[in-house]
């Protein structure tokens, strides 16, 4: 339990944060920044969910001070009754709250309700690594389904064998980003390929990326900063092989990211995907930029999305699933390749929870 000249403090920051927030959008002025507008309406829409329990606990630490000065102060038995009365009820809430209120004083992430877009790379272990990166994106696509959200597939490079090379793809819905902010990283998995004919485990692994998706008015990318090129797109040849261009690749020549699009039998649809993916792009390579100018604020679990950062182990031999961050492991390993990733994402949301607690401690 955090002390309590602590959670006195923290609770009067988000009020004050709030409050602030409330007469900055108050100012007709704000109208003509619509990027400031869209951050402050989110930062605001996230504190709502606790400052109401901020409110309540200083108004209880004030009648707790209110009933000990007039026990001090008071000679009156009728008031000094009425004070002790005061004083043990708010005492008994006051203690109650306490318990709940570090949980529920942990900044808020005003990011959490974006939608994503999500990038699965095949890496080391060849066609493995690639019928991994599939296994990947089936269990985001059915976890997607239990919580009732959509998945479109951006683009993506498919395999002789039913593997991913590669496939980036929207979720929206409720929440998506508070649920799968945990999810970037390098995934590693240990079992017999079906490549190895000897019955030898082998270990291949898959990277993802979960990036933000920006409101339109955060992020504008200028048409003469786009070069543009079409080519013909289409699956394994035959009767689906696309004669026309209309596969699209978009190149951002401020930064050099390049994008491709092809699920689309339309130039003007895989155009619309690539953009997407673009800005998606082009707004994370800005938030990390901030994130290295403010080196100081906490990464956390939610860390920075790297391809380097290896976050879990998938061991087929022993139904194995391991988070390396929290080392949690978990014995329910077809489960989780179902989708049922509530258990893993509960965890590290507790473990974060914890991180951000002692930050707040030590401040």
């Amino acid at each position: 339990m955090l002390p309590e000249e602590i959670l006195i403090k923290k609770c009067k920051e988000l009020v004050k944060e709030y409050e602030d927030i409330e007469h900055q959008l108050s100012d007709p002025s704000i109208y003509s920044n619509q990027n400031k507008m869209v951050e402050l309406s989110r930062k605001r829409k996230a504190l709502q969910k606790v400052v109401p329990t901020a409110k309540r606990y200083l108004e209880l630490i004030g009648r707790r001070e209110e009933a000990r000065q007039i026990l001090e102060e008071e000679t009156d038995d009728d008031m000094l009754e009425l004070a002790k009365d005061e004083l043990k009820e708010v005492e008994k809430q006051l203690e109650e709250m306490e318990e709940k209120l570090p949980d529920v004083l942990v900044p808020p992430d005003p990011d959490d309700e974006r939608n994503v877009i999500m990038e699965i790379r095949a890496g080391v272990g060849g066609e493995e690594a690639a019928l991994f990166a599939g296994d990947l994106f089936r269990m985001y696509s059915r976890y997607a389904e239990r919580k009732g959200w959509t998945v479109d597939v951006l683009s993506v490079n498919e395999t002789d064998l039913g593997g991913i090379k590669e496939i980036t793809f929207e979720v929206k819905g409720e929440g998506v980003y508070s649920h799968l902010k945990y999810e970037g990283g390098v995934h590693r998995v240990q079992r017999v390929p079906v490549t190895e004919s000897g019955g030898r485990i082998h270990t291949s692994a898959a990277s993802v990326v979960v990036m933000k998706e920006p409101d339109e008015v955060e992020i504008d990318i200028r048409p003469e900063d786009i070069e543009m090129e079409t080519f013909r797109s289409g699956g394994k040849g035959g009767q689906h092989q696309n004669k026309r261009e209309s596969g699209v690749r978009l190149i951002h020549k401020p930064t050099g990211i390049t994008v491709v699009a092809t699920t689309e039998r339309s130039q003007h649809q895989n155009r619309a995907k690539a953009m997407k993916i673009l800005k998606a792009r082009v707004y994370q390579m800005m938030q990390q930029q901030q994130e290295q100018e403010v080196s100081a604020l906490r990464r956390s679990l939610v860390g920075s999305g790297d391809r380097s950062e290896k976050i879990r182990t998938y061991n087929f031999p022993q139904s194995r699933v391991t988070d390396h961050r929290i080392g949690l492991t978990l014995y329910n390993l077809d489960a989780i390749l179902d989708g049922d990733l509530d258990e893993l994402v509960q965890a590290l949301r507790v473990a974060e929870t914890k991180d951000k607690l002692q930050s707040i401690s030590q401040s």
